[in-house]
């Protein structure tokens, strides 16, 4: 390997003729051991809980769930429920149609099904929203009672509500209860009441995401006490893992009690039910929750995906979480296979951990720099990027018609860890560079993008993923799989792909965007049948959109980039035409003189945002001066603690103003380190990654911030992202300031991008051995090493644009 250590110094005060310094004086690229400590993955594939965090219940030794003796759960049967007696009616002022349900099982939702003994079953009225809900329980004989119990369900707890009673001529008020939040309510009487009738009237529901309808499970005559508590231990595995539980048991008792798995990225979700099941998406073999019947002898279950007898005793399989609550608890529906009550011990709990192993061995690149929190953050985007690097198993990506024969059994890149599972191209287009820059498994990136490519349309328009059988229509997505596909073959070398998916290339540059381009040279949705299309957010825009366009603009440019390296001159040259013209509409059509910044669309109410001016700038579609203004307009007016938002104002979604993605911070950050603003680059990654480091699950990228710093979409948000994993490249490319010119680094560029940083250090993977490059910014100058893989060149341009070209050990200086 050719050893190339020129050592250039500026001085500070002022522009200086360049001087070069021999090898053997320039400092020694750092040891493994000094970025290694940042490195956050597992040792190994058997991963192990870190500490119990909590218990509920009887239990003892719970240390036992982390493999030190036996954690012993225990709970007595609970009393037998009062019942109605034979012959017992229940009417409903309405009730909704059967249907599947939830848990795909047929159900129906009569009023009969409040007073049936089946806590499985219940009433649902057929009134979203709208009240009075009346059920009304009627009896064969006078019943004396006390008071009655309402069991509700989880998904719609009546809140406010009255009991009445039938004396023989009228209606009796018996109670009232309001803002009630117990699934289980018991509401007594004043003093016992004999009737042979009993009339319940919702006015409000507890408001759920499954409909603000009135559900009522069972309505029991008397006051029922509650079950003895569900034993429970909680155990906390230190970050975020994905892979298949494994519960090791000591022994039960006789009767198969039970065990439910909950699991949560984060303790604010942490609950009885998982922050995210399958059968959020439409799997509908669990209700939330992973069950297991734990026989008598001693036993090892791996949680894997189905059922244990039918349509009983049901787990999801494979997860992504930090934290998982184990309970002694079963569901009715899985009688007689299970019990809620009786005794398991817990001899260890672990995790087959299935995504890529980052051990410090594995790294093919790194990073390392004076700022400690830009470390983590760079170690953490990789570890985060890991946890998302896969194989592609059926049962373990996203239940929504996402399989694929020609992608199961490969290594992908899925969108997050525990959720959605499916490799979605925009994804790719940041999760790949990423890949690239750190353990370089091209291969994850190659099969997806490929996959895609083999499922274009006939008229060129290209998937944005497998969901619904590769038919998700969104608009912006095409054009990710463009630049994913030039940063892919821009990394690796692979020109061999690029030869083989030339074509698709053609046909979706030359065949679909054309057909949505208006008469100014803008892509339109809504063109072509395209108005119900979405995008990364699904967003309902409409027309001339800055972000379409810009982005297009940078798909064109890559793709005549691409065109060149394989010798497609005249398609070069068209592309790169083609981009210079929108980028003139663009600033014809889109600029917004007022506010020195891109409109987010031509038409409807007026708003500017982070995805179409970030990618503005980092396309070249703003001048320099535009460049600066748009970037100090987010900057004052997307500004957040946690971030930059991804809209100046809420005209286009509620939470616009409030709403972070670093998705579309990445290009609005990688174009402030080009536009020369280094130290608000730094801020606002300080800001964003800062906020996702410092809060739970720790370690790991979310999907989106909401306000005040939330998980934008509630327990729901993924906390693990590949799409968020930017920094990477913003540290890397941008502030060490390496990356390839041509592909598989035959050439390549050094421009660092100190800002405040005072030294950085790293490693990049090439097809030709690593290129290393280290400096440091100080007061007597800036110093730097580059030591470059023989038979590549390269232009280093110094800080103040002074520039030095290396090739073979010569060093010719320029400018």
């Amino acid at each position: 390997m050719l050893r190339v250590r020129p050592l250039i110094a500026v001085t500070a005060a002022a522009l200086v003729p360049l001087a070069l310094v021999p090898a053997a004086s320039s400092a020694r690229p750092a040891h493994r051991s000094s970025w290694a400590k940042y490195v956050v993955a597992p040792t190994s594939r058997d991963v192990r809980p870190v500490r119990v965090l909590s218990t509920t219940g009887h239990v003892t030794h719970p240390q036992g769930a982390l493999g030190h003796g036996t954690a012993t759960l225990t709970r007595a049967a609970p009393a037998t429920r009062p019942s109605w007696p034979a012959g017992t009616t229940a009417d409903a002022s309405s009730f909704h149609a059967g249907n599947e349900g939830n848990d795909g099982k047929p159900r129906t939702y009569v009023a009969g099904n409040a007073v049936d003994g089946d806590p499985d079953t219940f009433w649902n009225d057929d009134t979203i929203g709208a009240y009075p809900d009346v059920l009304t329980i009627t009896t064969t004989s006078t019943q004396t009672l006390p008071g009655v119990t309402v069991l509700s369900n989880a998904d719609g707890v009546p809140q406010d509500f009255t009991v009445e009673t039938w004396d023989g001529t009228t209606w009796q008020a018996a109670a009232t209860v309001t803002g009630n939040t117990d699934v289980l309510r018991r509401v007594p009487f004043t003093a016992p009441v004999s009737t042979t009738q009993v009339r319940i009237t919702v006015t409000k529901d507890q408001s759920s995401g499954k409909g603000d309808f009135t559900r009522v499970n069972e309505v029991y005559p008397g006051l029922v006490a509650d079950d003895p508590v569900a034993p429970s231990v909680t155990l906390d595995f230190g970050k975020v893992v994905v892979g298949y539980p494994r519960v090791a048991f000591a022994g039960a008792s006789a009767n198969h009690p039970g065990v439910r798995l909950a699991f949560s990225e984060t303790t604010q979700y942490l609950g009885e039910t998982s922050d995210f099941s399958r059968s959020y998406n439409g799997d509908a073999i669990t209700p939330g929750t992973d069950q297991h019947a734990v026989p008598a002898g001693r036993s090892t279950w791996t949680d894997r995906h189905g059922c244990a007898d039918g349509t009983k005793v049901c787990a999801d399989g494979l997860h992504g979480f930090r934290y998982v609550r184990i309970s002694l608890d079963a569901l009715a529906s899985d009688a007689p296979d299970t019990a809620a009550y009786g005794t398991v011990r817990i001899r260890g709990v672990s995790l087959d951990f299935t995504a890529y192993l980052g051990t410090p061995s594995s790294y093919r690149g790194w990073f390392e720099s004076s700022d400690a929190a830009l470390n983590r953050y760079w170690y953490d985007a990789s570890y985060t990027n890991e946890l998302i690097t896969d194989t592609f198993r059926p049962d373990d990506i996203d239940p929504r018609g996402a399989d694929s024969p020609g992608l199961d059994g490969k290594l992908v890149l899925t969108d997050g860890a525990k959720r959605d599972r499916d490799p979605y191209v925009g994804d790719v287009y940041v999760s790949g560079v990423t890949d690239y820059l750190t353990h370089d498994v091209g291969s994850a990136a190659r099969n997806v993008l490929a996959d895609l490519a083999d499922h274009q349309r006939g008229d060129g328009w290209i998937p944005p993923a497998s969901i619904n059988n590769y038919t998700l229509p969104l608009f912006d997505y095409p054009m990710y799989w463009v630049t994913a596909s030039y940063d892919y073959v821009l990394y690796t070398g692979d020109t061999g792909y690029g030869r083989s998916y030339y074509a698709n290339l053609q046909k979706v540059l030359d065949d679909w965007y054309p057909s949505v381009t208006d008469g100014n040279g803008l892509l339109q949705k809504g063109l072509n049948g395209t108005g119900g299309y979405g995008d990364y957010a699904f967003l309902g825009r409409t027309g001339e959109v800055t972000y379409y366009n810009a982005l297009y603009v940078l798909a064109l440019r890559d793709a005549a980039a691409l065109a060149r390296s394989l010798g497609h001159r005249a398609d070069a040259a068209r592309w790169s035409a083609r981009a210079a013209d929108v980028g003139t509409a663009i600033n014809a059509h889109l600029w917004d003189a007022d506010a020195g910044a891109y409109l987010d669309s031509a038409v409807g109410d007026v708003r500017h945002a982070q995805d179409g001016n970030g990618y503005a700038v980092l396309a070249g579609v703003a001048s320099p001066a535009r460049a600066r203004s748009a970037l100090a307009y987010l900057n004052a007016h997307t500004r957040q603690p946690y971030g930059n938002a991804f809209m100046d104002n809420d005209t286009l979604v509620g939470d616009g103003s409030q709403r972070v993605y670093a998705f579309t911070s990445f290009p609005e950050i990688t174009g402030r380190f080009l536009a020369g603003a280094a130290g608000s680059a730094i801020n606002e990654i300080k800001r964003l990654y800062g906020r996702m480091a410092s809060h739970d699950p720790g370690h790991t990228d979310w999907e989106g911030i909401g306000a005040g710093g939330s998980m934008y979409e509630g327990a729901y948000t993924s906390g693990a992202h590949g799409w968020s994993t930017g920094v990477v490249s913003e540290l890397t490319n941008q502030l060490l300031g390496a990356a390839p010119a041509t592909p598989g680094y035959a050439t390549w560029t050094v421009t660092p991008h100190p800002g405040t940083v005072k030294w950085a250090r790293g490693q990049l993977p090439t097809p030709h051995g690593p290129l290393q490059v280290s400096w440091t910014n100080g007061r007597h100058g800036f110093a730097l090493t580059v030591v470059a893989p023989r038979g590549t060149s390269g232009t280093v341009t110094l800080p103040g644009r002074r520039s030095v070209h290396v090739r073979a050990g010569r060093h010719v200086l320029r400018g």
